[in-house]
């Protein structure tokens, strides 16, 4: 048996077992933490929504708060100039 690294006790077919069972239970439990973040994403929308707060647009501001400053005001303005051309 050849060595494959430090986790790679048992070897099949040249395939650390020990260390692909660590990458697939990570992704697991990342993807199971994932789903409990996302439900409890929807819940506090919910809460918003019962509030009076308008779900979509909280969405967006959310949105534009990952965004730099100039990015936002360079859209703003693509989104003036197309309004106009479209009469609106």
């Amino acid at each position: 048996m050849s060595d494959l690294g430090h986790n790679s006790a048992i070897a099949v077919g040249g395939i650390a077992t020990e260390r692909l069972r660590s990458i697939v239970e990570r992704v697991e439990r990342l993807e199971s933490e994932r789903k409990a973040l996302s439900s409890d994403i929807k819940d506090i929308f919910a809460e918003a929504k019962s509030a009076g707060f308008d779900v979509p647009t909280l969405r967006q501001i959310i949105r534009l708060r990952k965004k730099e400053p100039s990015e936002i005001e360079e859209q703003e303005t693509l989104l003036d100039i197309y309004k106009k051309a479209l009469g609106m």
